[in-house]
């Protein structure tokens, strides 16, 4: 994966997670992954189409969702991943995608998001077809961890 279409992804993302959730976060070195995942894991993916295509993929367990699930809503006591709570992860997710595609759209490439797909399992593999995956691990309040899974090409 061309490393020009994961920047405006990952600087989408840092900035909507500290504008909107007030987070101090840091990002890790990115790595190649296959988004396996052997515990309670909450996923929002949104697809990417037009000059190029893909998806990306925000991952975090249950508790760091239920956290920044609050956080979005303004400190409001989040338990559970309950419909509000999913939405507002949703929406994370939608203002991040809108912000890169933005970037993109400033940088001549033309794209579009698909709506966002919620997934909560207690077991998943994530299978991008014949892209490779990066992941990009964002922490918060010192171990809290979010996955930015991206996984975008150019078409054929």
């Amino acid at each position: 994966m061309n490393v020009e279409y994961l920047n405006p992804v990952l600087s989408a993302a840092t900035y909507v997670l500290k504008e909107t959730c007030g987070l101090d976060i840091s990002t890790g070195s990115p790595y190649l992954t296959q988004a396996v995942y052997e515990e309670k894991i909450f996923i929002v993916m949104i697809g990417i189409t037009g000059q190029l295509h893909g998806q990306v993929i925000l991952s975090m367990n249950e508790k760091v969702a239920c956290d920044v699930a609050s956080k979005m809503m303004m400190g409001m006591p989040v338990n559970e991943l309950n419909d509000i709570a999913r939405s507002a992860l949703g929406e994370l997710m939608n203002m991040t995608m809108g912000n890169a595609v933005t970037m993109f759209f400033n940088k001549g490439i033309k794209l579009d998001i698909t709506p966002p797909t919620i997934f909560l399992s207690n077991s998943l593999t994530m299978n991008v077809g014949d892209s490779k995956m990066i992941c990009i691990p964002i922490t918060f309040d010192d171990d809290k961890l979010i996955e930015l899974n991206v996984a975008i090409k150019e078409k054929k």
